[in-house]
């Protein structure tokens, strides 16, 4: 009896007149604010997006057909689980672009049937929908009551409410915290329109080229800190993956950070001995674009184009004014040395073009882990094999520089149980792993009398940031400790960054700085301010030196804020802007990135090599599995890219799978090969495929991945991007190790 009631309950609720309103603003509201919650997106803006775009969705789809608006819904679902995905990947919300991945066979598999970082979204999503339809179905009888003519209203108040906010007190959060789907589709849109309502203001001023000696000359003359050259006789360069400025204590203290959470007390430690430039700006993500910056005295891409490392390769001069190349002129042995293998993002072939005497990687070490890590050595074990690396450097007569750089701190976050569960997520933990790591490794660096002669330089490549730091992902830090350490500040005052490393170095070492780098030196005081630029999070930054520092975001915005340096606590609001102006901010960023190449076609791109590489019994992760060094390629829209690669077994006894995968942004794209190809030892694979690019496609990867129990050589994989039509010269690309390029 109960059961029955219980049924007819629910039919009533089905059929009652208010059901397919409150089904549908239910799904639209309900399941994002829901996914904010979990997800830890949780602002007062976020949810007020939310708010507004479930009203006005509801507005537009409510006594619609059900076959006018499940379209809708299914666009609108597969969107939010996208924009799910795209953040807990890459950091980032869906744009227009991003469309074809519904009409992707691949994505739109995943998306149904696993592989998503968060399917229980996907579920929430499904059976609101399944409910929404069951209402339709039951409602078709029933005559819907009409939504007041201020209805219109409420999304209008809230987006208004929304945008003022935004405007007169901006939010510092990340666009996931404060836009729902929709809504930020609209302000792009909004963003746009006043763009070209600003330009149409304007008339028919013509852009003007944007001054850039400002960013791009060297500048050695400020008033030197040492009376003469440094008496170091070598330099070490410790690079930390991914760690922030702010968890040092005495960069903190210095910008009166909010920011009190002590996770490297043994490196702040150090800091206290050395000199510590708290105003340090990281340019952009990824480790190949922060070493380029710190080794070649120049900005790297600020946007998601080729790496200007990977560029580097179709040079042949400027490589030569790269710091390793001009250290290794005057007479020292360069060295590289990191934790993880060498191919990812091509550094087996950048470190020795750009001047580095010896590359090592993963295969150099013999000492064992102590945890498992996908990228390769954790960061004890790690500096345990560099300390050794660096007794063997004092034994030979001449001056040395060496390159560190650690990997540990890189996702998935790998760290010891003691450290899990001393910290509250891996990523704390394996931070403190780091910091107990490094901090053994400078004592034994003191013990063995490496202090004393020795310019140390201890940074990282990127941020990774952190969770309500203003500008935490732009800010690094240098650490120095010098034999002369008594006649340097302990704090470095001005603004600085990775652009300055070269002329930094060059400069300490009294050596000749070539013109061709930019930046200024941190041995030197400048009683000027000046200019300096960023790429992170998806925000361009620029400061002019003279107190005022510009963000530009994705809706081509840009606001100017009043801040003596470029790293700041807070900053006061001043205005916001598009059109010429905001032009202005990103046409100087486009000449910075093209300071190698003007344009990413016809560059004929060889990540092939004789290495002969072991396979592993299975594939564990497309990135770090990864057998050649085609990362984060730009290919312009209206283009053709052609691929041809030779994989070869290296045992004759033993077949290997390959498989290669395409990705953009991160996102897997269908390349029309097989999954898996087999290469015998009497037939290698040899392969030549050319797809187009209807729209500009920028960070996209090659993952050549293979597994079995031999090893493989692959000879050649050549990676072309030109003009459909054009004629064809890679017939005549060399394919030895030497000689990376051919135009």
């Amino acid at each position: 009896m109960t059961g029955r009631l219980f049924v007819k309950l629910i039919r009533r609720c089905l059929q009652h007149p208010l059901a397919p309103l409150c089904t549908l603003f239910g799904l639209l509201l309900l399941v994002p604010m829901g996914a904010r919650l979990a997800l830890g997106w949780s602002t007062p803006l976020g949810y007020v997006s939310d708010l507004a775009s479930a009203s006005l969705l509801t507005v537009l789809l409510y006594r619609r057909p059900w076959w006018l608006a499940l379209p809708v819904l299914l666009i609108w679902a597969l969107l939010t689980q996208v924009s799910a995905e795209l953040v807990s990947a890459v950091g980032r919300m869906p744009n227009l672009a991003d469309l074809h991945y519904l009409v992707d066979p691949q994505f739109v598999e995943n998306s149904t049937g696993g592989g998503l970082t968060h399917p229980e979204l996907g579920l929430a999503l499904l059976l609101g929908l399944a409910l929404w339809l069951l209402v339709q179905r039951s409602s078709r009888a029933v005559a819907l009551p009409a939504l007041p003519r201020y209805s219109w209203s409420l999304p209008v108040v809230l987006l208004l409410a929304h945008g003022s906010t935004q405007y007169f007190k901006p939010s510092e959060a990340d666009q996931w915290q404060l836009f729902n789907l929709p809504h930020q589709a609209l302000a792009t849109a909004v963003g746009q329109a006043q763009i070209r309502v600003e330009d149409w203001l304007d008339g028919d001023i013509a852009d003007v080229p944007p001054q850039m000696a400002g960013l791009t000359r060297l500048d050695l003359e400020g008033q030197p800190l040492l009376p003469s050259a440094g008496r170091a006789r070598n330099v070490l360069v410790i690079a930390l993956e991914g760690i922030p400025g702010a968890y040092i204590k005495t960069n903190r203290e210095a910008l009166h950070s909010r920011y009190q959470e002590d996770l490297m007390p043994k490196l702040s430690a150090w800091a206290e001995r050395g000199m510590n430039t708290p105003d340090y700006v990281l340019h952009s993500h990824q480790t190949i674009r922060g070493l380029y910056a710190m080794l070649c005295g120049d900005y790297d891409k600020l946007d998601n184009g080729t790496p200007k490392g990977v560029e580097m390769l179709t040079q042949s001069q400027r490589n030569k004014a790269c710091l390793p190349a001009q250290m290794h002129k005057f007479g020292f042995d360069t060295h590289y040395l990191q934790g993880a293998g060498l191919r990812f993002m091509a550094k087996d072939k950048i470190m020795p073009h750009i001047g580095f005497d010896a590359t090592h990687g993963l295969e150099w070490f013999s000492n064992a882990n102590y945890l498992e890590f996908p990228w390769g050595k954790d960061d004890k074990a790690f500096f345990e094999g560099a300390l050794g690396y660096v007794e063997q450097l004092k034994k030979n007569q001449k001056p040395w520089m060496l390159t560190l750089l650690t990997v540990g701190t890189h996702q998935p976050y790998s760290a010891p149980e003691d450290y899990l569960e001393r910290y509250d997520t891996p990523k704390q933990a394996a931070v403190g792993y780091l910091d107990d790591a490094i901090g053994q490794f400078l004592e034994g660096l003191e013990r063995k009398g490496v202090l004393k002669d020795t310019l140390v330089i201890i940074t990282s490549d990127e941020s990774h940031g952190i969770d309500g730091v203003r500008l935490a992902s732009s800010w690094g830090f240098n650490l120095m400790l010098a034999p002369e350490q008594q006649l340097l500040p302990h704090i470095k005052s001005g603004t600085y960054g990775h652009v300055d490393f070269s002329a930094s170095v060059l400069d300490y070492f009294g050596l000749p700085v070539p013109a061709s780098l930019s930046g200024r030196s941190l041995f030197r005081d400048y009683a000027q301010g000046r200019e300096i630029m960023s790429y992170t999070n998806g925000k361009l930054r620029y400061h002019d030196g003279q107190g005022t520092f510009t963000e530009c975001d994705f809706q081509q915005r840009c606001r100017n804020y009043a801040s003596p340096g470029f790293i700041a606590d807070s900053a006061s609001f001043l205005t916001q802007y598009g059109g010429q102006r905001a032009r202005l901010v990103s046409a100087r960023a486009t000449n910075l990135d093209r300071s190698l190449l003007q344009s990413p076609l016809n560059q004929h791109y060889q990540f092939g090599s004789p290495a002969i590489i072991p396979l592993q019994a299975q594939i564990k992760d497309d990135w770090a599995d990864n057998l050649i060094g085609a990362q984060y390629l730009e290919m312009p829209k209206g283009s053709q890219t052609r691929v041809r690669f030779t994989v070869r077994s290296a045992d004759p006894q033993q077949n290997a799978y390959i498989l290669l995968k395409g990705k953009e942004l991160e996102q897997d794209v269908p390349l029309g090969l097989p999954e898996e190809m087999l290469v015998t030892p009497d037939q290698p694979l040899q392969m030549d495929f050319s797809f187009d690019n209807p729209q500009t496609r920028k960070a996209f990867s090659f993952h050549l991945l293979g597994y079995g129990l031999g090893a493989v050589e692959v000879s050649d994989f050549s990676v072309i991007t030109e003009v459909p039509g054009q004629e064809d010269s890679s017939a005549d690309m060399p394919l030895d190790d030497d000689s990376e390029h051919s135009s």
